[in-house]
């Protein structure tokens, strides 16, 4: 399973870790990169530069290649953690969802290999305009933020037609069975977040853990009821994909009113403090249902490599 990915990073598997913001921290990108893929850990928006630069120092111990994802609607007012990047020098930044295109520029001329998520045919096509060296196809089945406007599998195809250059396929994957699917595609790699949600190494609670591996496929909804609550200047169409739950049940489609009403903001708040996931928002992907147990991230990345057994058996 020789492609971009594995000849450009010097990886053994064309597997990237989302950065997962909150969840996937210097520890589980060292350990998917120490288990031959690519690790990649998530600034959120108001993480420092001193907090960046900890992780990276977790993340790169080993001297291993890893990765770094960067929310662009946060950067304008947060512009240090582009320069904290930099700095860390990671050999690949995800800069998404928002004005990416002017950091472009000075983080490959920094040396760093710079992609960006896309949810529709023209975004990616944008994205290679404004001279990625290669973007993500995102499709709605996938957890966190990004669009629900079209699924992983027609995405991924109308992208590979469109631009030329390498295209990873994020939404949906969790298994070797769906790297082998979109690597028959043509895609250069699988980008996976929700399979490792459960991972020893993962920053999740006892509790937000016991909850993903409960859920089952049809256990995730997609909106911004979370967003709202938490007052977080998303983009609009940037929705997210979490488990379902009392909360959002009750403020889907009532996000004009749910952005004034102080009270639920306190008790969201209040809820993730107290690991209340009837309440507090576990973002996750369709995949969730083949989530069933809290192993190592070594763990994780092996059953993937099963994927190229599949190609070959298929061929």
């Amino acid at each position: 399973m020789r492609t971009w990915i594995t000849e450009r990073f010097g990886r053994d598997l064309p597997l990237v870790g989302a950065p997962l913001a909150g969840i996937g921290g210097g520890r589980l990108a060292a350990a998917v990169s120490r288990a031959g893929a690519l690790g990649m850990f998530g600034a959120g928006a108001t993480a420092t530069p001193e907090w960046i630069a900890r992780e990276a120092a977790v993340a790169g111990a080993d001297g291993l290649p890893y990765g770094i994802g960067l929310m662009a609607w946060a950067l304008a007012g947060n512009p240090e953690q582009v320069d904290a990047v930099i700095e860390a020098r990671p050999r690949l930044v995800s800069v998404s969802f928002g004005d990416y295109a002017p950091h472009v520029g000075r983080l490959k001329a920094a040396g760093v290999t710079v992609v960006t998520q896309a949810g529709t045919t023209r975004e990616a096509v944008a994205a290679e305009r404004a001279g990625v060296d290669a973007v993500v196809a995102r499709g709605g089945e996938g957890g966190g933020h990004g669009r629900a406007d079209v699924a992983t599998l027609p995405l991924l195809q109308s992208v590979l037609e469109a631009v030329e250059i390498p295209v990873l396929a994020a939404g949906g994957i969790a298994n070797a069975r769906g790297l082998a699917a979109v690597l028959a595609a043509g895609a250069e790699g699988a980008w996976v977040g929700t399979a490792f949600l459960a991972c020893e190494e993962a920053q999740g609670s006892a509790a937000a853990k016991r909850r993903i591996l409960a859920a089952e496929e049809d256990d995730t909804a997609y909106g911004r009821v979370f967003d709202v609550a938490q007052r977080l200047d998303w983009p609009w169409e940037y929705g997210g994909r979490a488990l379902r739950n009392r909360f959002f049940d009750t403020w889907d489609g009532r996000e004009r009113e749910l952005a004034g009403d102080e009270r639920a903001q306190a008790e969201l708040a209040a809820a993730r403090e107290n690991d209340d996931y009837d309440t507090a928002c576990l973002y996750s992907g369709q995949a969730v249902g083949l989530v069933r147990e809290e192993r190592p991230a070594a763990a994780v990345v092996a059953d993937f490599a099963a994927a190229g057994a599949l190609l070959r058996r298929w061929s």
